[in-house]
């Protein structure tokens, strides 16, 4: 039996896409990008998804270079994956292995029990996001729906 293919669309609701974030720094990213993923997700509270994050940054940073970071952490009380994006125009310094700002973020949430799909979903991203055609897009978007459009067009790809 083949594998279903994942599809990041389908854990990306419009609601967190976040297209001018305003924060400056690493902690302010990801309460920004959380504060929208548990706004419809009364299971985890926003405290819980920030220290969960920063634990995860603390073993090492999720800034992967190419302007780009891709936070993430697994919470016991999620029942499936939850993913925010967000894209900050001027850049905010996430400790990325090349020591350039990141610009384009996509946050991921996984139950605790979902090691597989959760690398899964890190994964595909990951390919997604090394296309320098598909990054410059995302930058040059004009807003919410344009996002969810190009990444979708991606997503189709894989």
């Amino acid at each position: 039996m083949t594998p279903i293919p994942m599809k990041i669309i389908e854990l990306l609701d419009p609601k967190c896409i976040v297209p001018n974030l305003q924060a400056v720094n690493k902690r302010g990213v990801l309460e920004e990008l959380a504060a929208v993923l548990v706004s419809g997700h009364k299971e985890v509270n926003l405290q819980t998804v920030v220290e969960v994050l920063l634990d995860r940054e603390r073993l090492g940073s999720t800034g992967i270079g190419d302007n780009i970071a891709i936070p993430h952490g697994k919470l016991p009380q999620l029942s499936g994956m939850l993913l925010a994006f967000g894209r900050s125009v001027k850049g905010v310094d996430f400790d990325s292995i090349d020591g350039k700002p990141s610009h384009l973020f996509f946050l991921l949430l996984a139950p605790a029990n979902s090691t597989g799909l959760h690398l899964k979903a890190l994964a595909k991203i990951s390919r997604m996001l090394m296309s320098q055609v598909f990054r410059d897009s995302l930058m040059g978007s004009g807003g919410t729906e344009e996002i969810l459009r190009l990444i979708a067009e991606k997503d189709a790809e894989f």
